[in-house]
């Protein structure tokens, strides 16, 4: 009896992972998705206009720099903020600005967070923030690049970050958000972060090549007398 009940519930979990499969295969992706309920959802220009801030509680800005040229290591911010002013109509007239705190970077490794904090790296009593403010967007195939001021640890630089949009969509409490995924490379010596030397084979401790990855949900401002209004 125990047997046929433990071969029982083995079929039933194949089974449960069969189907899952399949429904997985049959979804789309994370774009299609937010792509097609913006399309249903049939926001009009002038509703998706305005100011939009970054939820914050579902975003992140990620980075990843390459350790001895053997792997990948990651971190992020973990205190950061940021506005786009969205134009529907002509999105090249929108403008996006984004700052981050550099002593919330973390990589999960308290003694390297510390280290990231000093002189060494980002020196963040003297340099508390990092900034970027576009000056253009523009359409480049199925992609929109941004391009602007990113100040770090007192240099400034034109940077651009090619960016995928998806939505705008209406949420179940009636927000309006879109998103914003993209990814960049800057040389970290380019903003006088230049610590860490060669191996003895010549390949760089730490690569001067960081990669940015930004991944941005942003939610639609209500207009403050709407606001003041139910708060009433």
């Amino acid at each position: 009896m125990k047997k046929y009940i433990f071969v029982t519930l083995i079929a039933v979990c194949l089974t449960a992972v069969g189907y899952g499969w399949k429904a997985t295969a049959k979804n789309p992706t994370v774009g299609e998705r937010f792509s097609s309920i913006g399309a249903s959802a049939k926001i009009s220009k002038e509703e998706q206009m305005g100011q939009y801030r970054f939820d914050k509680a579902h975003s992140s800005s990620n980075f990843k720099v390459t350790h001895m040229g053997l792997v990948s290591v990651p971190g992020h911010f973990r205190s950061f903020e940021g506005e786009v002013d969205f134009d529907a109509t002509k999105i090249k007239n929108s403008t996006v600005e984004f700052s981050a705190e550099m002593k919330s970077v973390d990589t999960g490794i308290n003694r390297r967070d510390n280290h990231l904090r000093s002189k060494d790296f980002f020196e963040v009593k003297t340099y508390p923030q990092m900034t970027f403010k576009s000056t253009k967007i523009k359409k480049k195939g199925k992609r929109y690049v941004v391009t602007g001021d990113f100040t770090m640890k007192g240099v400034t630089k034109e940077i651009d970050i090619p960016m995928r949009l998806y939505g705008p969509i209406k949420d179940n409490r009636d927000s309006i958000r879109m998103g914003a995924v993209g990814s960049t490379a800057i040389n970290r010596r380019d903003f006088n972060v230049n610590y860490g030397g060669n191996l003895p084979n010549g390949t760089a401790v730490l690569s001067d090549t960081v990669v940015v990855d930004l991944q941005i949900e942003s939610v639609k401002m209500k207009p403050k007398a709407e606001t003041e209004k139910k708060e009433q």
